[in-house]
């Protein structure tokens, strides 16, 4: 096949050629925006998986969307060693500049303006240059208090937005890297612009670990939020994803191709874009046979294991590297942590410090209480060639 011509597109945040299996999540996104901007209350969006499922995609669809019904969009990946105020005040200065660039004079956006110049002097800011020319509110986001401060802000430039007829979208990735503190002050502050029915609409992603701390940062968070999960795809949505770029260059996989990849890659959206990006580039002939899926797999998967898998293994402390080795011991999960223990000969106690630092970089989390599983999905199985019996 020509590679030039090659459909798929694996990558972080990549939007794949066909967007399957999803519709109902998107309309929900387009009901919530449709009634903020229409001054109406509806509850922010929070979704929750695995990695490889397509959470950024997600929320990069729902940008364009919501820019296309006239939102001011903000997208911001969260990363391990940034603050939140720290990230979300560049943009939030390039919305209210252009709010403040439409045509008329308008109190409510200069106000917003000078909230935001209070704001600034709370926060450190690093090497970039924020200054405004403009007096600060005093009194008002200034006070060092970063629950009360980023709450009179949202609803500030909240306020500006409803003053110029637009709305707001908030885009949060990576938000289980946000501190309680960060979360606790970023669901106030949502709570404050929804209970007055201000245009500004949070959607976030993150990994199934969100649920929980949104829940410890403010127990109305479940009234707040709505937290759909996002998984792997049905055995007939995840042949879709794969048959339908296939088709659209008059290419198809053999029946017995589609199954085996749909085995392989277990419905994971990531996955169903790397064994179709290298079938193409293998296959001959149309249909695809079972023999290329064969044929092709060990190079996928050592492709897989150098670059998607590897470049969070190489972030593990070898302390952590052994934790998880002993959980892909026991197969996929999820796994009692007292049985994890147990397989590296320790206690409970002795565990638990690993365990955090693994739930803290996004490596595993707890989908019940004691329980264990990883955030990556087939993990398990490159550990076991990453980290063979001795």
């Amino acid at each position: 096949m020509d590679s030039i011509l090659n459909p798929f597109s694996p990558g972080a945040g990549t939007p794949p050629p066909a967007l399957v299996g999803r519709r109902l999540l998107l309309e929900k996104a387009r009901v919530a925006m449709g009634r903020i901007h229409a001054g109406r209350s509806e509850k922010s969006l929070l979704l929750v998986g695995l990695r490889g499922v397509g959470k950024t995609v997600l929320l990069r669809t729902i940008s364009e969307e919501a820019e296309q019904n006239g939102y001011l969009t903000i997208f911001i990946e969260t990363p391990e060693d940034r603050s939140l105020p720290e990230l979300l005040l560049p943009p939030l200065r390039e919305i209210l500049l252009r709010l403040d660039r439409m045509a008329g004079l308008n109190e409510k956006v200069k106000r917003a303006l000078r909230v935001f110049r209070s704001f600034i002097g709370t926060v450190k800011i690093g090497n970039e240059n924020l200054s405004m020319e403009i007096d600060p509110e005093i009194g008002t986001g200034d006070s060092g208090d970063l629950q009360a401060d980023l709450s009179s802000l949202f609803l500030a430039v909240a306020e500006a937005a409803h003053a110029r007829g637009t709305a707001v979208a908030l885009l949060l990735d990576e938000m289980q890297y946000l501190s309680e503190a960060e979360f606790r002050a970023l669901i106030t502050a949502i709570h404050t612009v929804a209970q007055k029915q201000r245009p500004l609409l949070l959607f976030g992603a993150g990994l199934p670990q969100l649920v929980g701390l949104a829940g410890k940062a403010k127990s109305y968070a479940e009234r707040l939020f709505l937290f759909p999960e996002i998984g792997p795809l049905p055995l007939l949505e995840a042949k879709e994803a794969l048959q339908s770029p296939m088709l659209g260059q008059g290419v198809e996989f053999s029946p017995e191709a589609l199954d085996a990849i749909a085995s392989l890659t277990q419905g994971y959206p990531y996955f169903l874009q790397e064994w179709g990006y290298e079938l193409w580039n293998h296959a001959q002939s149309s249909p695809v046979p079972l023999r290329d899926v064969r044929d092709a797999t060990p190079g996928i998967i050592k492709k897989l294991d150098e670059n998607f898998f590897r470049v969070r293994f190489d972030r593990l402390t070898p302390s952590e590297k052994r934790y998880l080795r002993a959980m892909a011991g026991l197969g996929g999960g999820p796994h009692r942590s007292g049985d994890i223990s147990q397989a590296l000969g320790n206690k409970v106690q002795t565990s638990a410090p690993v365990r955090n630092s693994l739930i803290k970089k996004g490596m595993i989390f707890s989908p019940a209480h004691g329980d264990t599983a990883f955030t990556v999905p087939l993990f398990d199985e490159f550990l076991k060639r990453a980290m063979p019996p001795s």
